[in-house]
């Protein structure tokens, strides 16, 4: 019975590992450059108003 204890611990907290390290790497490989490019598009929509602006002052 202790060697059935030990390994339903052993393999709970390897299953919760694999899962972890399999939400890291999805979060790196989309979310992450998703969020990125969005940032770039609020940089450039950012100076794009500034530059509207500035192209109007008298």
């Amino acid at each position: 019975m202790k060697q059935f204890t030990k390994g339903v611990f052993i393999g709970a907290a390897s299953t919760i590992a694999a899962l972890a390290s399999g939400a890291m790497a999805f979060h790196k490989k989309v979310i992450k450059p998703v969020e990125e490019q969005e940032e770039k598009f609020d940089e450039n929509r950012r100076a794009a108003i500034r530059k509207g602006r500035s192209a109007h002052q008298i």
